[in-house]
């Protein structure tokens, strides 16, 4: 009896599905030849079929190729290897050292250069910062117990496993969190924390369905005893002169309704606010939501020149109604959408404006009843502690707490394909962020950051960083000379 030959068998079924696939795989070969020959869309394809597609391919995965392969340490933008490591390695709780040596060009010009005291304070002079007194006129001052908070990002731009882990981790660690421009949604007063609502030009949240201020649900969220102040947003350092974009992919039925606007439409806020043409308005509308609202108002803006920022301190003057704060970002500032010319070329960076305005409001007399917050990439202690040597009051960051929750810094904010769950509604992506364990890691990055700009401060002879001063930084040059900050930018007070 003749025994049946399985191997022979299965080698030829594997031979015909050999000579399958390769049919398969020259048909569709075929057909793509067809295809880009044909089409007029792009020149590459049809002058090269088949092949041209790769140029895309390598294109669309060059960046990420880039981040993991070819980029050095502190080469990336907008924000590099170092960066990212800074914190991943705050908020493991594992201790923040590295070891033989640091990978950063202290010669690139614009260098912050700490100056180290001879005699710095032993560890029992060291001080806590004291909690500091925003709006102290209002009928409801805030007393805001950090100097490092959370900056705007709205329910929309982020989703709600985000929003609700810095909520949670806020509270954590004693910070404020900003509700960016999308209104006040169950997520933010999840965790707890002190809440700045933020009031962008669309008003959202707060708002008529034509877009105007209504005065009844700005009562209804003052009412929340979270909600510690109001910020009105004038210009974002992304894009100055271009209202928020919120794409319609993004706008839910629960975002729908807490904004105010229409489901699965593009929310384009208006370039500015259509009630607020000058100063003057300006000011009549801080005075109206203090009024309504009780608590400390604000605003955020761009530093484009000194001459507007002239005028409205001599305006606050002369009608004696200031904002209790102003935010002031840095033209370097990110965003999930904003047009290339806005993001690249508008607005001065924080670097130069930050020292100017803290000048302008010591200048005017201005400096201790108008809060000085600083915003614009600002996310790893060294760059805290220059803002609050410069003059900052405060600082806050976005994209640091970004990083806290796992953003690896896909480029896909604006797309709804976020890998992480931080800035997509896609529930398929939003199940990888976990609340209950990443507000851990928000609150540990935030308390690294006071830990570490501490040390800062400890080390040029300060007990407190917020005793930080310019003669405490030395800038470098295009020389390759550092010059003290206090030389390049003196301070100017009233005369």
């Amino acid at each position: 009896m003749m025994m049946f030959d399985w191997a022979g068998w299965i080698i030829e079924i594997m031979a015909l599905a050999f000579i399958l696939v390769i049919g398969v795989v020259a048909l569709l070969i075929v057909v793509m030849f067809v295809i880009d020959r044909t089409q007029t869309g792009d020149a590459i394809r049809r002058n090269y079929p088949v092949l041209g597609r790769f140029r895309h391919i390598f294109t669309e995965l060059g960046e990420f190729f880039r981040q993991y392969f070819f980029a050095m340490d502190r080469e990336e933008l907008p924000f590099n290897r170092a960066q990212r490591d800074w914190v991943k390695r705050s908020i493991s709780g594992e201790g923040n050292t590295v070891a033989f040596g640091s990978t950063r060009n202290v010669a690139v010009a614009g260098t912050p250069l700490f100056v180290n005291s001879a005699f710095p304070p032993l560890d029992d002079q060291f001080a806590k910062s004291e909690p500091l007194v925003i709006g102290s006129s209002a009928r409801h001052p805030f007393e805001a117990q950090s100097f490092f908070n959370l900056s705007g990002m709205s329910y929309g731009a982020i989703s709600a496993p985000a929003v609700t882990a810095l909520s949670r981790g806020s509270k954590e660690a004693g910070i404020w969190m900003n509700t960016g421009e999308g209104g006040l949604s169950p997520y933010h007063l999840e965790g707890g924390a002190d809440i700045v609502f933020q009031i962008g030009t669309a008003k959202n949240g707060v708002r008529h369905k034509d877009g105007r201020l209504n005065d009844e649900k700005l009562k209804e969220v003052a009412a929340h005893p979270q909600v510690k102040m109001f910020e009105l947003k004038l210009a974002q350092g992304a894009k100055p002169g271009k209202g928020g974009i919120l794409p319609g992919a993004k706008v839910t039925a629960e975002i729908a309704t807490i904004r105010g606007i229409d489901v699965g439409q593009d929310s384009i806020s208006p370039n500015r606010h259509v009630d607020i043409s000058n100063f003057n308005e300006l000011l009549d509308m801080i005075a109206h939501v203090r009024e309504v609202t009780g608590k400390p108002v604000g605003i955020k803006t761009v530093y484009g020149s000194e001459a507007p920022l002239r005028e409205l301190l001599e305006l606050i003057l002369e009608r004696d109604v200031a904002p209790d704060f102003i935010t002031l970002d840095g033209g370097e500032g990110g965003t999930g959408a904003a047009p290339l010319p806005l993001m690249d070329l508008m607005g001065v960076t924080i670097r130069e404006a930050l020292p100017e305005l803290a000048n302008l409001l010591r200048e005017y007399g201005l400096k201790d009843r108008i809060r000085l917050i600083a915003s614009g990439k600002l996310m790893v202690p060294g760059d805290v502690a220059w803002a609050l040597a410069a003059g900052a009051d405060f600082v806050t960051s976005a994209r640091g707490f970004m990083f806290s929750l796992g953003c690896i810094q896909a480029l896909k904010c604006n797309k709804n394909t976020c890998p992480t769950g931080i800035t997509t509604h896609d529930p398929r992506f939003q199940k990888g962020l976990v609340p209950e364990d990443k507000y851990k890691k928000v609150a540990r990055y935030a308390q690294s950051i006071v830990k570490e700009v501490e040390l800062i401060a400890h080390s040029v002879g300060v007990p407190e960083p917020r005793q930080l001063r310019r003669q405490h930084v030395r800038l470098v040059q295009d020389s390759g000379k550092s010059i003290p900050m206090d030389v390049l930018y003196p301070v100017k007070d009233a005369s």
